[in-house]
């Protein structure tokens, strides 16, 4: 009579049948295992470096300055300074601070340097003492500063479109010109002029 088998042995002979240790061993294996993804390898590895390095970077670069950027701006604040103590304010002691010590016109109605400029304010003040003014644009490019304004209670009932050129040197305003047009009561199209 054949010994009983153990578990996994066959006839007591000492070796194991494929149900038995073998069979668990393969699970075995097979559990340790971690499931493989689709990622390749360098993936995992890449993860820790681009988080110490995004740990380094400042979550907001300071602006980087640009001197021709600056300098633009700084014209076109002088230009509006000017401007707003002259006809804003129609006081030229206040804006002739913002002016060069020549000053060149080529606007026909005023005498050329500074007073012709003082001259024309002072007609221009009581002709027009509630003359006010909206600057629409201010453009800037090399040393001129163009401002686009919409003149208002001036010489015309409906105001005006006014575009001033001012020439900016060593940090004062030098040179003037500008180009006046009445805004008309009607239009040939439904666009403003400004």
């Amino acid at each position: 009579m054949a010994k009983k088998s153990k578990r996994g042995t066959a006839g007591g002979t000492g070796k194991k049948t494929k149900s038995g240790v073998r069979a668990g061993a393969a699970k075995t294996k097979t559990r340790a295992q971690p499931a493989r993804s689709a990622a390749p390898k360098n993936v995992a590895r890449a993860r820790p470096k681009a988080r110490a390095t995004a740990a380094r970077k400042p979550r907001h670069a300071p602006a980087r300055r640009h001197p021709v950027a600056d300098q633009l701006a700084r014209n076109k604040e002088l230009v509006l300074n000017l401007y707003h103590k002259l006809i804003g304010e129609k006081d030229y002691e206040a804006a002739r601070q913002f002016m060069g010590p020549q000053y060149r016109q080529h606007a026909p109605y005023a005498a050329d340097g500074h007073s012709g400029v003082a001259e024309w304010l002072g007609k221009f003040k009581a002709a027009f003492p509630h003359h006010r003014y909206e600057v629409k644009r201010v453009i800037a490019e090399g040393d001129l500063v163009v401002l686009h304004l919409h003149g208002q209670n001036g010489p015309n009932p409906f105001g005006e479109s006014v575009v001033d050129i001012f020439r900016v040197e060593d940090g004062k305003v030098v040179e003037h010109w500008d180009i006046i047009q009445a805004i008309p009561e009607s239009a040939a199209n439904l666009n403003s002029m400004f």
